[in-house]
């Protein structure tokens, strides 16, 4: 039983990907938009949402 809850928990975590994938397009997006506004607050904002993306999806490829 173990291994077929840890089995499901990968196939979930695999779904994710393509999810944070497209996360982070809108915010490079978003970042690009801010850039060219000059938008400090907004570029501040984007670079952290997209470390924190970064992140989540080394950690889901890392299992």
């Amino acid at each position: 039983m173990k291994y077929i809850l840890e089995e499901v928990r990968r196939l979930e975590e695999k779904e994710k990907i393509p999810i944070i994938k497209m996360e982070i397009d809108y915010e490079l997006l978003t970042l690009y938009d801010a850039l060219q506004e000059n938008d400090k607050v907004q570029i501040i904002k984007s670079k952290e949402r997209l470390k924190q993306l970064r992140e989540n999806l080394l950690e889901l490829l890392d299992k």
